[in-house]
């Protein structure tokens, strides 16, 4: 009777403790498992997320090396009239439109690979999380974009005109 599972299980339990009977209710042995699942599923998704972050920071170094090695022709340009607060827009336009598109095709890319599992299982999106680590990885991403064009671009660029 469901009314004395629990007394028929102490029971059990003391008179056979010594072989390694341990009886619990499933819901209690069920809720353990899964706190142990989103445990781990909760790790992976903060690394994943840093992994992501880590990514974008990669940017800032692969834009500076790619104005590094602009600088002669951006030289010119500034030798030619243009202003140094022009061509920093102008470097920065172009890579925050590749950032920007970029994370829209990762967006895309990722929905269409986990949508046929949401639709087999019904399971759902935390999808709080997932629009604030992209709101998170486009503004850090900006913030680099920012910094490396600054960086990249200080001073006077005719200097590297002299070099080529």
């Amino acid at each position: 009777k469901p009314e004395q599972s629990a007394e028929i299980a102490a029971h059990l339990t003391r008179q056979l403790e010594q072989r390694g009977l341990a009886l619990e209710p499933t819901r209690q042995r069920l809720e353990l498992f899964l706190s142990v699942q989103n445990t781990y599923i909760g790790i992976f998704t903060v690394l994943g997320g840093l992994g992501v972050l880590l990514g974008t920071a990669g940017i800032g170094v692969l834009i500076a090396r790619h104005v590094l090695e602009r600088r002669g022709e951006l030289g010119l340009m500034q030798a030619l009239g243009f202003r140094a607060g022009a061509l920093r827009s102008m470097i920065m336009g172009e890579h925050s439109l590749l950032l920007v598109l970029g994370l829209i095709l990762g967006v895309v890319t990722a929905s269409l690979a986990v949508l046929p599992q949401l639709i087999e299982r019904g399971g759902s999106l935390p999808l709080t999380f997932l629009v604030e680590l992209i709101v998170a990885v486009l503004a850090f991403g900006l913030a680099i974009c920012a910094i490396a064009v600054a960086t990249a671009v200080r001073g006077t660029l005719t200097d590297s005109i002299r070099r080529e």
